[in-house]
């Protein structure tokens, strides 16, 4: 199965000190070990980018271009990214139109057109609430992953 990996698991991911670090860096390694197909989109990177080079005061993780870009292909390394499709824009239209959305949450739409056209249907985030909205997909907090995928024996 193909498993899409939402942007605020990559940030948590890279922050060893947030309370959520743990569970993102358990629920991808889960993901791997089990031999699943673990993605993430260019709009994931560029969201990540935009956290993470974004100052702390303005809700950020004051990185620098070269850490984000470390950790970017460190990501990169981890996980197939894959390319944007012309098939993306249509269908973003469609979703916005149809669920009537507004504001920050297009971005969201965007990352259900692309799951579309690439015809994946499980994403792992920490926001499941703000996709609840859409169907035809499965949307998983990286706890339900881990549960979901038994450890294996001592």
């Amino acid at each position: 199965m193909v498993y899409l990996i939402d942007s605020n698991i990559l940030l948590r991911y890279v922050e060893p000190r947030h309370p959520m670090h743990s569970e993102a860096v358990t629920a991808v390694a889960v993901l791997l070990n089990a031999g699943e197909t673990v993605v993430v989109l260019p709009q994931n990177i560029a969201e990540f980018w935009n956290v993470c080079t974004r100052p702390l005061n303005k809700n950020g993780l004051g990185f620098t271009p070269t850490q984000t870009d470390a950790e970017c292909k460190r990501i990169e390394t981890l996980l197939a990214v894959l390319p944007d499709k012309a098939s993306i824009y249509p269908e973003w239209r469609q979703l916005v139109v149809t669920h009537a959305v507004s504001g920050v949450q297009v971005h969201d739409a965007r990352i259900v057109a692309a799951m579309k056209a690439h015809q994946i249907t499980h994403l792992v985030t920490f926001n499941d609430k703000d996709f609840k909205r859409y169907t035809g997909i499965t949307v998983l907090t990286p706890n339900e992953v881990i549960q979901a995928y038994p450890s294996p024996a001592p």
